[in-house]
């Protein structure tokens, strides 16, 4: 009876305290020192907050989850307190004061928020691990005690104990970095400003960095042991964006210095912690990757939050637009600075065209709305900037983006914030601007076609999309007018998907016109359109081999080994040594094909197949895992060990490679009758 009367005050405090604290109390700042436990995935730590309490409460809460605790000092006084899945908090009578101080300790194994990623076969003994955390949508308070509720901003000041041998980055400035014995090292962390909990991030393993300084902001880029090739392409344009957001949004970068890490196995592209970016590392890229798959819009996206969504943040679900549409938006502009114009536009062009398909199926969401989907925080969101822009002015607009930010600093803000100083910079009235764009679930797809036929590009493009019906003898001269030098990546590209609507062997001469034109997307096309080679164009097919693109490389040599299958050996031969992107994409091929091909190099099959099998394991990156595990399956070539490997990725952290891998397990169960 006594535990059941427990059980019961306990779940009244934590309800009772969720909707009382933010009012009543002000967290102003968390000074911790954090151990981390990589072999054991554990971590613990001592935490002192500081606080003001504004009303009188009788009990004051803070989210963790399952997480034990000790030594609970208020003021340094023993205090009353409790915890349960979710929260910690402290009982008694607290009246209005200044200054308090609560200390505790803390420990947890924490399910996720901080990841450890293998990085060795269990097999190579002591195990070594990268370790990451993603705050947003996975709550903080799995690893750290702090606050679920984005509005809730204090000042993070972490020390963190880790092995030595390994960098440890996390937000602010680094104050020290020191061996404490043999097998330990303190890293101490300082940040001038509050931000939300879900921004706080820390990475260790073994990076090394490049320094740069932008306007006095200190840049660092982060990068794993042996990728120094890597780092001018991954990190390309990050200045010159740094520059241009200051100068667009007229208030200057809100941190203290300016950090990138990629990760292994990373559960998103990126993320925007506070000072502090950390992304996948399957966009370290080589300069031929750079072409296919850069982190350019990611590096973009990613540093635009550090204003619009970690200077200010929204304040309500409904509001969650402001962060990605205005992430999205500036991404885009500053892409068009870099890329040009038409690049800009294009992308207007797609995104309208996946809304406006969405809108049509009855599907269309309201942006300032809860619970919408990506496409519509990220590209209607960004549309609706676009329109706003568009309507008010760059003057206005930038004036009601710079007073946005600096009357909200370090606080949240609505959607009727923004539109308050968008009219007060505009002079306008913005209730139809609003009603369109803002709170219709339908896409708005006259005024979008309104806007993009501005763009000299826009119109040439949809004057070329409207002859794709026609038979090629009504539209020769002006797809060979489109493939004549020079060749606009876009339009180019067009031409040749309409192209691979006709019978090869009359469009030959206008395929090797394409081939001839010497852009790399225009010639990617055809890799991707043509698959069935005819002999005629064998010479110029061929010739994409050498494209610097691994996506043009990958797509031709599959299609070459599928049309010519008397020279497979060779066209093997030519590729035995590209690796491709870090998911391996051409390498995993190759030996898919190697093994696939009669003949070819027999004394080595049981090598390939061991490599292919290889990259399976849980220390590979996860995309490379998903490329074997999907040729393996076409192959019929699992064994035990890869099959277990495929088990245990369905306990993977990253949703989507999680899923696949469940599916293809069914998959294979189902075709084992099991």
């Amino acid at each position: 009876m006594k535990s059941s009367f427990l059980l019961v005050l306990a779940i009244l405090i934590s309800t009772a305290t969720c909707a009382q604290h933010s009012a009543a109390v002000d967290f102003k700042k968390l000074n911790a020192e954090i151990s981390i436990y990589p072999s054991k995935k554990a971590v613990s730590g001592k935490i002192m907050f500081k606080f003001d309490i504004l009303e009188a409460v009788d009990s004051i809460f803070i989210d963790a989850r399952k997480m034990a605790f000790s030594d609970v000092l208020l003021n340094g006084k023993k205090v009353n307190f409790g915890s349960d899945q979710n929260k910690f908090w402290i009982t008694g009578n607290f009246s209005p004061a200044q200054d308090q101080q609560l200390q505790l300790k803390y420990s947890a194994t924490p399910g996720q928020t901080l990841y450890f990623i293998s990085k060795k076969p269990e097999a190579a003994g002591q195990q070594d691990y990268q370790v990451w955390t993603q705050g947003q949508g996975k709550y903080t308070s799995n690893w750290l005690p702090s606050f679920d509720d984005t509005s809730e901003k204090l000042e993070f000041d972490l020390t963190y104990i880790y092995p030595s041998g390994k960098m440890l980055i996390s937000n602010g400035s680094l104050v020290a970095s020191e061996k404490i014995n043999d097998t330990l090292t303190r890293w101490e962390f300082d940040m001038m400003n509050p931000m939300s909990s879900y921004l706080v991030a820390m990475a260790a393993g073994d990076f090394k960095e490049v320094r740069h300084i932008e306007n006095d902001i200190p840049m660092i880029f982060y990068y794993p042991e042996g990728m120094e090739e890597r780092v001018e392409p991954t990190y390309r344009h990050t200045g010159f964006m740094m520059d241009f957001f200051q100068k667009e949004t007229g208030v200057a970068y809100p941190w203290q210095n300016y950090k990138q890490i990629p990760v292994r196995d990373f559960l998103y592209s990126g993320m925007e912690n506070t000072g502090t970016t950390i992304f996948s590392d399957i966009f370290l890229v080589d300069s031929i990757g750079y072409h296919d798959q850069n982190y350019v819009n990611v590096n973009a996206h990613e540093l635009a939050h550090q204003w619009f969504g970690n200077l200010v943040t929204a304040a309500f679900h409904e509001d969650h637009w402001l962060q990605e549409g205005f992430a999205t938006y500036y991404a885009l502009l500053a892409e068009k600075e870099i890329f040009g114009e038409d690049y800009y536009y294009r992308k207007l062009f797609k995104t309208a065209e996946e809304l406006k398909e969405l809108s049509d199926r009855g599907k269309g969401e309201a942006v300032a709305a809860k619970n919408g989907s990506s496409l519509t925080y990220y590209q209607k969101g960004a549309w609706a900037l676009h329109i706003l822009n568009e309507k008010i002015g760059k003057t206005a607009f930038d004036t009601g983006v710079k007073n946005f930010l600096e009357k909200h600093k370090y606080s949240t803000a609505t959607t009727q914030d923004l539109i308050d100083e968008m009219e007060a910079a505009s002079g306008q009235d913005l209730s139809g601007f609003v009603n369109d764009w803002l709170k219709q679930s339908a896409f708005q797809g006259t005024q979008a076609l309104e806007s993009l036929r501005k763009s000299p590009f826009i119109q040439k493009y949809l004057a070329l999309a409207a002859v794709k019906p026609l038979p090629v003898s009504e539209k020769r001269n002006l797809l060979l007018q489109v493939l004549s030098f020079p060749v606009n990546d876009y339009l180019g590209q067009e031409a040749v998907l309409q192209l691979a609507l006709e019978d090869t062997t009359l469009v030959s001469d206008l395929y090797k016109k394409a081939f001839s034109s010497g852009n790399l997307y225009t010639r990617q096309a055809i890799a991707f359109t043509l698959q069935n080679v005819p002999q005629q164009l064998k010479p110029e097919y061929e010739s994409l081999l050498n494209d610097a693109s691994y996506l043009t490389q990958e797509m031709t040599l599959y299609n070459l080994w599928m049309s010519f299958p008397e020279d497979r050996a060779a066209y093997l031969r030519k590729m035995a040594n590209t690796e491709g992107f870090l998911d391996k994409n051409i390498r995993t091929l190759w030996l898919t094909l190697a093994l696939a091909t009669p003949g070819f190099e027999m004394a080595s099959k049981n090598k390939y197949i061991e490599e292919l099998r290889s990259y399976t394991a849980p220390h590979s990156r996860f995309q490379v895992r998903e490329r074997a595990f999907g040729f393996l399956y076409q192959l019929n070539a699992f064994d035990e060990q890869s099959l277990a490997n495929l088990k245990d990725a369905t306990t993977h952290p990253n949703y989507r490679f999680r899923e696949f891998a469940k599916e293809l397990l069914k998959t294979l169960q189902e075709a084992e009758g099991l």
